[in-house]
């Protein structure tokens, strides 16, 4: 009984599986751009977090978030990461032991732009108007 309460719960979101081998390859990567193995002069004169990686359920796609520091010239790094795709996942392959070496793609992480967004929101007279007004039920 235990085993098909364990399959049911993988079909509603990510499995274990995509979770660790996504960290596998976001760690690789980091680990690539940290020691410099891609002569890339955009990406070596960038410091560039790698916030998270989302693979597909077969593992055959690898979707890598990337930002650099500050958000600086993002268009410019991210056409970079386009430009070494091939060698990035050649190395990612070497250090992720998998059946198959990942396609990859990268995509600007815009989760901080966002959290920024709420927070002038929040922040806003609008929203402080409304947050000071006392409700009737309060007393």
């Amino acid at each position: 009984m235990s085993r098909q309460r364990n399959r049911h719960v993988q079909t509603f979101g990510v499995s274990q599986r995509q979770l660790r081998v996504g960290e596998l390859v976001r760690h690789a990567l980091a680990d690539v751009l940290t020691r410099g193995d891609v002569r890339d002069p955009m990406l070596a004169n960038h410091m560039i977090t790698v916030p998270e990686v989302r693979m597909t359920a077969d593992l055959r796609l690898a979707t890598i978030y990337v930002m650099p520091l500050g958000g600086r010239d993002a268009k410019p790094v991210l056409d970079a990461f386009d430009r070494n795709r091939k060698e990035l996942r050649a190395e990612i392959a070497r250090r992720v032991n998998l059946k198959f070496a990942p396609e990859i793609r990268f995509r600007l992480d815009d989760r901080f732009d966002e959290a920024e967004r709420i927070d002038r929101l929040l922040r806003s007279p609008r929203v402080a108007r409304d947050l000071k007004k006392k409700e009737p039920d309060d007393d």
